[in-house]
């Protein structure tokens, strides 16, 4: 054991300062070129993380009721969302290569391939999700409180989400490059926008209608629309290395399809294995009522800030990785991984600090309710632990997709997310008879057989040895 820790926190060897990626790096450039790449990723994830959250703070307003209609509709969207982010994991690792490669023609190719595969498959889903919404909601565990203005909803955000899924797949091209400030600046512009139409559309403010739980989901249909118009922008531009006239034709590339579908079909695999855990998970909750669920909606919304650190650290990591091991440098990629966990390290361990003293009063911002703020303590010290591996985690989770090594990933995610964390809440949350409190259990299972096995993973230096 304790060569494995030194050997996952001891960066190999370090050169001479001044070289580029894809050379080895002194410590400093280390850092320093991680930072640059990360800290765009890791602001924009917590900041649209924490946006969310003020999101379900304004619609709290409404009552328990109106947060678990919001809330129960998460999985199913992300469910329908499970293709284009495949795609998307895809997307990022082959233009992370071909940049490596300094082939500028190849990525705008592969994107151009991602556009018009993302277009036909977000039209099809939005469609279907839209026609069978009913039976979407009720099998996802609505209760009868919540079902209209949970369909509602989801039919309305399912139109944002088209325009959603194609900004996703244009900012997963420029993560791969390197360009996560592009990404940032697309999702605050959106949630900035959503913000201000909450404001008017749920309560009625300044003369436009209270539409309540609809307003929300017109607000956020809006934002979608301004982030794809944002994302289009910033591929359109001149100076951009991913500008579309670049390359050519609008046709369908099978050479390029078949390289991002090797990396993406993978991805699809544990996409499915994760949603299918995250909605079976859900469901259970839901089955709680609508006050326990509440408080579980709230409590998720305060653990995806931990999440949204190490998503961003692990965007940053899969472009870092790609790029080093497509200049055939797996050494520099290994040195780009481990700062990157340093990192994760010491943000849990503040995130950990910061939950344990919060508490209750991170819960009472979202809701007032004695019964919910009662419920989400204990909840919190769940968190404040979970956090202390949940960023490792992530990060470590995006080198190997950066890697292309998402069949392990997608192993990983059938064994914790698809059979463990559902089995493990059932048995805790329902025989056991603990409630929320044993669903939350469940997920910090979850969360530790994770962190084991991508650490093992890492530690092995198989992702290295990956062709795409």
């Amino acid at each position: 054991m304790v060569k494995l820790l030194e050997r996952f926190y001891t960066t190999d060897r370090m050169l001479k300062p001044g070289q580029a990626l894809g050379k080895i790096p002194s410590t400093a450039q280390a850092y320093k070129i991680n930072f640059n790449v990360a800290w765009p990723s890791a602001v924009e994830a917590v900041l649209v993380s924490l946006i969310a959250s003020v999101d379900t703070i304004m619609v709290g307003v409404l009552g328990p009721q109106a947060i678990s209609a919001v809330g129960i509709t998460t999985q199913p969207k992300f469910i329908i969302l499970s293709v284009i982010l495949s795609l998307n994991i895809g997307i990022t690792a082959l233009v992370a290569r071909l940049k490596g490669e300094n082939d500028r023609e190849g990525a705008v190719s592969c994107l151009k391939q991602g556009i018009l595969i993302c277009a036909l498959f977000s039209l099809l889903l939005t469609i279907f999700g839209f026609v069978y919404a009913d039976e979407i909601i009720l099998f996802a565990g609505a209760q009868d409180d919540i079902i209209e203005n949970a369909v509602i909803y989801f039919r309305i955000i399912l139109i944002g989400n088209f325009f959603s899924s194609l900004s996703l797949t244009i900012n997963a091209a420029q993560r791969g490059i390197g360009h996560t400030q592009i990404s940032m600046r697309t999702n605050l512009a959106a949630n900035g926008v959503n913000l201000v139409f909450n404001y008017l559309l749920i309560g009625g403010n300044f003369g436009f209608p209270a539409w309540g739980v609809a307003g929300a989901a017109v607000a956020t249909t809006i934002g979608n629309i301004v982030g794809f118009v944002i994302s289009m922008v910033s591929v359109l531009h001149r100076d951009s290395y991913l500008r579309l006239s670049a390359c050519k034709g609008w046709r369908f590339d099978l050479r390029t399809i078949k390289s991002v579908s090797k990396v993406a079909a993978s991805a699809m695999v544990e996409q499915v294995f994760m949603r299918f855990g995250f909605f079976s998970y859900a469901k259970i909750v839901a089955g709680l009522g609508s006050v326990a669920f509440a408080t579980h909606q709230i409590c998720m919304n305060i653990i995806n800030i931990s999440f949204s650190f190490g998503d961003g650290l692990g965007i940053a990591a899969s472009s870092l990785v790609g790029q080093s091991l497509g200049s055939k440098r797996p050494d520099v990629a290994i040195i780009y991984a481990k700062v990157g966990q340093r990192f994760a390290f010491t943000i849990s361990v503040a995130l950990f600090i910061l939950f344990t003293a919060g508490n209750t009063f991170f819960v009472s911002l979202f809701s007032n309710d004695p019964q919910i703020i009662e419920m989400g303590r204990p909840l919190m010290i769940i968190i404040a632990f979970v956090t202390l591996g949940q960023i490792t985690t992530v990060l470590l989770s995006g080198c190997l997709r950066g890697a292309g090594d998402t069949v392990y990933t997608a192993v990983v995610s059938f064994v914790s997310i698809g059979i463990l964390r559902p089995f493990v809440s059932w048995l805790l949350c329902i025989p056991l008879g603990l409630g929320l409190v044993g669903a939350w259990i469940g997920l910090a299972v979850d969360q530790v057989c994770r962190l084991v096995l991508v650490v093992l993973r890492f530690a092995s230096n198989k992702w290295t040895k990956i062709e795409l």
